[in-house]
């Protein structure tokens, strides 16, 4: 099923049963461009969110996460979550929720050998990949795919078959982005495998965080509370599976997003130094300057 228009849950006779009910019954994507939107809570199936433009928040687990263009999130089958948009600005998002037989499907085949699905084509799993729930930049083999499916849908060249082969692909992708998370979890400094997975989830929250807070200038203290680590294991492990510290990431990531203000809008610097949570121009211009090799407006202008 496909929309290009995101539900009101607030509107008068709005069927909340008939609308999560679908869920279970098809795969569904949403092609949506809007300025406003709020879910307080909605038990899903696996999905994938994304937004072209804009950002949209979700509620994950008593902690709130910002996506962003560029940026996903996948989230597992029975996750309680809320959603919302509210900026005022457009957003165009794209969220793709899988049935649970069509993702077991998929996952089984790519997971098992040929000479097995030959023997027992049939033989289905029926559970799905239990995948870290945290934020993922889109990798250029994931970025083609969702262009592939975009246009495909704005072409209005649309029906269920087609859109089920495109969901098979990108499937394919989320899960060579859960064998390279698990690969990161690998890099956490403990013994059991339960132990580095459990840590590594942790570590992801706490640089949620960060992407999603960074204005705010989140201390240690604060991460090490919601990552519920100490502030030694969250600096040390931290270090070790994204090889730079808290702090390294925060200005790192502040600095990207910067640079993307400059590309992409007409904000003043004044305005982005205090978006991107500088205390002050001069500190923001020598930071930028140091990362990007030019001043601000320089870079601007040869964007």
């Amino acid at each position: 099923m496909y929309f290009t228009s995101l539900p009101d849950h607030a509107k008068p006779g709005f069927d909340e049963q008939l609308h999560f009910s679908r869920f279970k019954k098809h795969n569904i994507v949403f092609n949506a461009l809007s300025s406003y939107s709020h879910c307080d809570n909605h038990v899903g199936c696996l999905s994938f969110k994304t937004v072209l433009s804009g950002e949209e928040w979700y509620g994950i687990n008593n902690r709130n996460i910002a996506v962003r263009p560029g940026q996903f999130l996948i989230l597992n089958d029975d996750q309680n979550y809320s959603c919302h948009m509210d900026t005022g600005e457009k957003v165009r998002c794209l969220s793709i929720f899988f049935k649970k037989e069509f993702a077991s499907s998929v996952f089984h085949d790519t997971l098992h050998g040929t000479e097995i699905l030959l023997d027992d084509p049939f033989n289905q799993d029926k559970n799905t990949l239990e995948f870290f729930q945290n934020l993922n930049y889109i990798e250029p083999e994931l970025q083609g795919q969702l262009l592939n499916l975009i246009t495909t849908l704005d072409t209005g060249d649309y029906n269920n078959s087609l859109m089920d082969e495109h969901l098979v692909f990108l499937l394919h992708q989320l899960i060579q982005t859960h064998k390279s998370e698990a690969k990161h979890a690998e890099k956490v400094n403990a013994l059991k495998v339960s132990t580095q997975k459990e840590v590594y989830k942790r570590l992801c929250i706490a640089r949620d965080v960060l992407h999603s807070s960074y204005m705010d200038n989140p201390d240690l203290d604060m991460l090490s509370g919601v990552a519920c680590l100490s502030v030694s294991q969250l600096v040390m492990q931290f270090k070790a599976v994204f090889q730079v510290t808290p702090h390294q990431y925060l200005n790192r990531f502040r600095l990207e997003r910067a640079a993307e203000l400059l590309k992409l809008t007409d904000k003043p610097v004044h305005e982005i130094t205090w978006l991107c949570g500088f205390e002050n121009i001069s500190a923001f211009c020598r930071a930028f300057k140091s990362a990007h090799g030019v001043q601000p407006l320089s870079f601007r202008k040869c964007a």
